[in-house]
């Protein structure tokens, strides 16, 4: 019998965008935790990497080539999770672009299409295809990673925020609908992380002085800090939480 609240072990986990940054410390968390893990990424070369580097053997860690934009790619993530584990009890929805810093008049459709076909589309496709199992198990855990601008305005990254409050809307709802089949749905919304998507703005003289400065903690996060939300809501000291976001975001909407 475990007696640590926050343990994970034997858990099946996916997480998307595993190959770096929060993805890949929420994988480093889980393992540690005592998950088995299905790491999902576009890369293959690079989950081969973290998986490496994670130290688990192949009966504990199965890395998925995955671009969550497209539906295939997300059935076979599926498809290959059953095949190897049985099971899914956990999913991490941390798969997100941010690829324009730009004004809302100046985006295009072509844009904001690519944004809202991963950071929102692709993340309900999990939702709903690992959801059916998780309600046909009875049990289940899904994170989904937001952002602060769900909840507040970041300006020139409109398509980003749209979708991320989007997400968090369907957090909510896919609570109230499962909650009584056993599946929990809840977020995490981080403010600036030091990973590679946040690298050039807060490297950026005057948008990382004002970043500092808009943080009460005066600090960018670290991906670890994200990923011990994640293995908190995932645990059973989380299980009776659900729909629910938790913002990591060093007091920044606190203000």
């Amino acid at each position: 019998m475990d007696l640590n609240p926050c343990s994970l072990h034997g858990r099946v986990a996916v997480i998307t965008g595993a190959s770096r940054g929060i993805g890949r410390a929420i994988a480093a968390a889980y393992a540690a935790a005592g998950a088995r893990l299905v790491l999902a990424a576009r890369t293959a070369a690079t989950l081969e990497t973290v998986a490496k580097e994670l130290g688990l053997n192949g009966t504990a860690v199965l890395p998925v080539p995955t671009d969550i934009a497209r539906a295939q790619d997300t059935d076979h993530l599926l498809a290959q999770t059953l095949e190897h584990f049985g099971r899914v009890d956990i999913l991490v929805n941390n798969a997100g672009i941010s690829p324009i810093y730009k004004r809302a008049e100046q985006t295009t459709d072509e844009e904001l299409a690519n944004i809202l076909a991963v950071n929102l589309c692709g993340t309900f496709r999990c939702c709903r295809d690992f959801g059916k199992v998780m309600l046909q198990q009875r049990h289940g855990c899904i994170i989904n990673v937001v952002s602060i601008g769900a909840r507040v305005a970041l300006p020139r990254l409109v398509a980003y925020c749209a979708a991320k409050a989007a997400v968090e809307a369907m957090t909510r709802v896919l609570a109230v609908e499962w909650a009584d089949r056993g599946v929990r749905v809840n977020a995490i919304g981080p403010a600036f992380v030091e990973t590679d998507l946040a690298h050039d703005v807060l490297a950026h003289p005057y948008l990382g002085r004002r970043i500092r400065e808009q943080t009460p903690l005066g600090r960018p996060a670290t991906p670890e800090e994200i990923a011990g939300a994640a293995v908190y809501l995932a645990s059973d000291a989380a299980s009776y939480v659900t729909g629910q976001t938790i913002y990591v975001d060093g007091g920044w909407t606190a203000q």
